[in-house]
């Protein structure tokens, strides 16, 4: 499991694309369509990603499988189940006290 994107949803990239680069500085990576754009973080592989796209702000996290590491951990609660992705899968979930994570694989 692997720290990868900081989750930060939003109700328009345009006004958070803006703050983002012009306000803080931070240099955009990549982006996938009109509702998604990451950002580089200073000395870190963690990227800030920023989405119009449903679910609560939170850290996401690299897996070799969603469907493999959601079976292994059946106590952990599912805001989301997985879905489809560039690639691969993505699910929401909580930790004990109530804080939205992702797993991804991709």
């Amino acid at each position: 499991m692997k720290l990868t994107f900081i989750y930060t949803p939003t109700s328009d990239l345009g006004k958070s694309a803006q703050f983002y680069s012009q306000t803080l500085g931070l240099n955009e990576r990549w982006r996938e369509g009109d509702d998604t754009i990451a950002f580089a973080l200073p000395d870190s592989d963690v990227q800030l990603m920023v989405s119009t796209s449903p679910g609560a702000p939170g850290p996401m996290y690299l897996v070799p499988s969603v469907a493999e590491g959601i079976r292994a951990h059946p106590t952990i609660e599912i805001v989301a189940p997985a879905e489809d992705i560039p690639g691969g899968a993505v699910a929401e979930l909580l930790d004990p006290s109530g804080t939205s994570f992702y797993v991804f694989d991709q």
